[in-house]
């Protein structure tokens, strides 16, 4: 049997599955978000590992004797920074944290780092967060002894072990995601050392071993591996089978990617594309990122004080976008606009907009912000034939139905299970236990295909040039 931790922003998940790769049991926790100044977005380390233990607990029901390996995925990005003695020095800044945009810049403007990481330095990245402690916190930034990643904490929990893999270090702006290594040089230039990184292994590698006292309150063997992992969308990858080149997925969940695997290396840091390495060796993947997909729904149902599948499950069939738009910025945007400033907006308002055609702006300006990932995406000669559709957003048919339409590619949706970051963390557990490949990451077996209503593609074409004028508006007061 192996397990699965996937560190997410709402919650930890928890999957078993054994060697066929059935899932066994699951389990969840919750976790909150603190928001103490505007663009700040916070948690606690301390409340991951209690997050993880009553996952463990829970899952502990189906007895984990068997367990040969557990494998990791979390939130990006996330600067858990550590003193000599691997103690918390300050709140985890995380990947929707915007406060260090100013830092950003100033590392952006450096050629080095766009040449070396391949990316544009983003203001949710790792490195320029850390730029901001050092000007704001310095007390906190002169003790800093190691720097993790959220889900590379849960690992140091585990097994005593500062270890990081390929995937997740590739967002942080110290890294060479061609050579697939830290880069000396950006980190000599932010004032850090390698000495201060995790070690880095493949994501389907061996990361350590299962502290003998973790193991034994939860009865697991004394020789449980615990695998490289990966950042949460190359571990979501694996979970759905996207690994071969070619392949891709259209992800709904409280931010929304468009991903998709390439053999090479192909940076385009111009585009705002985000070029990373997959959690299996000599691979890397390209994404388009959206900040707020089904957390946009989520806000719009708390304003209008309604359940966000009730409001998805009144709309009837596809309808053609009306004259409001919603742009879903809540939190600023980065594919293809990298605006941390940007706010979302409401536009296009009239009599007539009742809260049927307000949920589905909500969720048309969702799908266009994902049109504007495909068209970067395009630019850069990655072309989507079909994408597979996960993630909590994909339960609603209309809002399939917005995507698929507005992009112009069939969706295909698959049987009902679980295939995100927790069972794509458990298959990289398995790898690295059994010594397998990414061969077997299978793609699931396909309940339904979504096609783009060809009736409506005009209408679709319209409503997203009127996005891009009211992103254009919007803007310019930013």
């Amino acid at each position: 049997m192996y397990i699965g931790l996937d560190l997410g922003t709402s919650g930890l998940k928890g999957v078993l599955i054994d060697d066929d790769q059935n899932v066994l049991a699951e389990a969840t926790a919750p976790l909150t978000v603190s928001r103490p100044a505007e663009g700040w977005s916070e948690q606690a380390p301390s409340d991951w590992i209690t997050a993880a233990e009553a996952v463990l607990d829970q899952l502990a029901a189906k007895g984990l004797g068997s367990v040969r390996a557990i494998g990791l995925s979390g939130q990006m990005h996330g600067a858990t920074l550590l003193d000599a003695r691997d103690e918390v020095l300050r709140p985890c800044m995380l990947w929707n944290d915007t406060r260090a945009h100013l830092e950003a810049a100033e590392m952006d403007d450096d050629p080095m780092f766009r040449r070396i990481i391949g990316n544009i330095v983003f203001p949710g990245f790792t490195a320029p967060k850390v730029a901001w402690v050092k000007a704001h916190e310095p007390q906190v930034w002169s003790r800093i002894a190691k720097i993790l990643l959220p889900k590379d904490y849960l690992r140091l929990w585990l097994t005593g072990d500062h270890v990081g893999d390929m995937s997740d270090a590739s967002g942080t702006a110290w890294f060479d995601t061609g050579r697939r290594d830290w880069s000396d040089d950006l980190l000599a230039a932010t004032g850090f050392s390698r000495a201060q990184m995790p070690r880095l292994v493949e994501g389907s590698a061996p990361a350590g071993q299962m502290r003998a006292g973790l193991a034994a309150r939860w009865g697991l063997p004394a020789t449980v591996i615990v695998a490289g992992g990966g950042g949460d969308n190359a571990a979501s990858g694996v979970g759905v089978g996207v690994v071969r080149a070619g392949e891709a997925f259209v992800s709904l969940g409280t931010s929304g990617v468009l991903f998709a695997v390439n053999a090479g290396y192909q940076p385009d840091s111009a585009s705002a594309v985000h070029t990373f390495c997959h959690a299996v060796p000599d691979t890397w993947h390209q994404m388009g990122v959206i900040l707020a997909a089904t957390d946009a729904l989520n806000w719009y149902a708390r304003l209008v004080g309604q359940d966000a599948a009730a409001l998805t499950a009144e709309l009837g069939p596809l309808q053609a976008p009306k004259k409001t738009v919603f742009l879903p910025y809540l939190g600023g945007e980065r594919t293809p606009i990298n605006a941390p400033n940007m706010r979302g907006a409401f536009t296009g308002l009239e009599h007539v907009t009742d809260r049927q055609s307000a949920t589905r702006a909500v969720l048309e300006g969702v799908a266009f912000a994902f049109r504007d990932c495909r068209d970067v995406l395009a630019a850069t000669g990655t072309q989507l034939q079909t994408l597979l559709a996960v993630g909590g957003g994909s339960r609603s048919d209309y809002w399939l139905s917005a995507i698929a339409t507005a992009l112009g590619v069939p969706l295909q949706v698959p049987v009902a299970g679980d295939f995100g970051g927790a069972y794509g963390a458990a298959r990289l557990g398995l790898m690295a236990a059994t010594g397998a490949g990414a061969e077997i990451a299978t793609l699931p077996k396909i309940a339904r295909v979504i096609d783009p209503d060809p009736a409506l593609s005009e209408a679709f074409d319209a409503g997203h040039a009127r996005f891009r004028a009211a992103q254009s508006a919007i803007r310019g007061l930013t």
